[in-house]
C-alpha cells in the first residue's frame, strides 16, 4: 500500500453522514485510455479493456436503469443484440448474483473492434449519441471505476455515531483476492496516468452523483488546496520537474505514485 492523503468533512446534504476523501487519488492524473493504449486486463483480449468480466449489478434500481436503455438500442448501435430485450437474453447469474452476460470472452454490450460504430461500450456509445451522461445509462460498477465508494458505520466514544462514506480508487484490492490476477490494471499505470485536469475534474458528473452536489462542492474546494500544497511543497506549478529535497520528500504522500512516474517520465 502506498502513502496517502485522506481529508474527512460532514455531507452538507445529510445529517449523520461524513466524508472521507483520497486527496491523492482524486487530484492524480488518471484517465480513461481505452482504444487509447489500454492493456486490458486480460492479457489474451487487450482490446477488450477491463470489459471482460462482464458487469455485477448493484441493485434493482441499477438493472432497471440499464434495462430502460436497453429497450432503446438497436442493432446499428449494439453488434451482439440478441433480437430481443427480454432480461434473460442480456443477464446471467454468477454465483447467485445477477451480472451482464459474457459471450465469447466480453460483455456482450461490448462492441468488437470492426463494428460500423466503433469498438466499446454500446451503453456508453448510446450515452454519447443521445448528449447524456454514461453514468445514467451504464450499470453502477461500470460508471464508477475505478472510483469507489464504500461505507462503514462508526462508533464514537460518547456512543453516538456516523455513517462514513468513503470515496477512493478502486484499485486491483477492490476486485477481491482475483484483482491481482488482473494482467494489468490502469488505476495504478503511469500509461494511464496523462490526463491535463485531475480526476476531481474529469470525472465531476460521477462525483456528483455519487456525493451530490454540494458534498462535491465541498471536495472540490480541499482538491484545490491540495494541489496548492502540492505545488508550494515542490515549488512547481503542477508538482512536476525539479522539488528542492524537502519538497520531494512528501511527493509520495500528496501526489499519486502513478501520476508521479508519469510525470517523471516525460520530464
Amino acid at each position: 500500500m502506498t502513502s496517502r492523503t485522506w481529508v474527512e468533512f460532514d455531507d452538507p446534504g445529510e445529517d449523520g453522514q461524513r466524508f472521507r476523501c483520497d486527496l491523492t487519488w482524486l487530484t492524480s492524473s488518471w484517465t480513461c485510455i481505452f482504444g487509447n493504449g489500454c492493456h486490458g486486463i486480460d492479457a489474451d483480449k487487450p482490446d477488450f479493456g477491463c470489459c471482460v468480466l462482464g458487469a455485477h449489478f448493484t441493485d434493482k434500481d441499477d438493472l432497471t436503469r440499464v434495462k430502460a436503455i436497453v429497450d432503446e438500442l438497436g442493432e446499428d448501435e449494439w453488434q451482439l443484440h440478441p433480437g430481443t430485450t427480454r432480461r434473460s437474453a442480456w443477464t446471467e447469474k454468477e454465483d447467485g448474483d445477477l451480472k451482464t452476460k459474457v459471450v465469447d470472452g466480453a460483455c456482450i454490450f461490448f462492441n468488437r473492434p470492426g463494428f460500423p460504430a466503433g469498438a466499446g461500450c454500446a451503453l456508453h456509445q448510446h450515452a454519447v449519441l443521445t448528449d447524456v451522461e454514461p453514468h445514467t445509462v451504464k450499470p453502477d460498477v461500470c460508471w464508477q471505476l475505478p472510483i469507489r465508494r464504500t461505507y462503514r458505520t462508526v462508533e464514537l466514544p460518547d456512543e453516538s455515531s456516523y455513517l462514513e462514506v468513503s470515496i477512493g480508487e478502486y484499485d486491483r484490492r477492490g476486485w477481491g483476492p482475483g484483482g491481482h490476477e488482473l494482467d494489468w490494471y490502469c488505476s495504478g499505470s503511469s500509461d494511464a496516468h496523462v490526463a491535463v485536469d485531475p480526476v476531481y475534474i474529469t470525472e465531476r458528473p460521477g462525483l456528483i452523483e455519487l456525493m451530490g452536489q454540494e458534498g462535491y462542492d465541498e471536495l472540490a474546494v480541499r482538491c484545490e488546496a491540495h494541489l496548492a500544497l502540492v505545488s508550494a511543497a515542490t515549488g512547481t506549478s503542477g508538482g512536476a520537474a525539479h522539488p528542492s529535497p524537502a519538497g520531494r520528500s512528501l511527493l509520495p504522500l500528496l501526489v499519486h505514485p502513478a501520476t508521479l512516474a508519469a510525470q517523471e517520465s516525460s520530464g
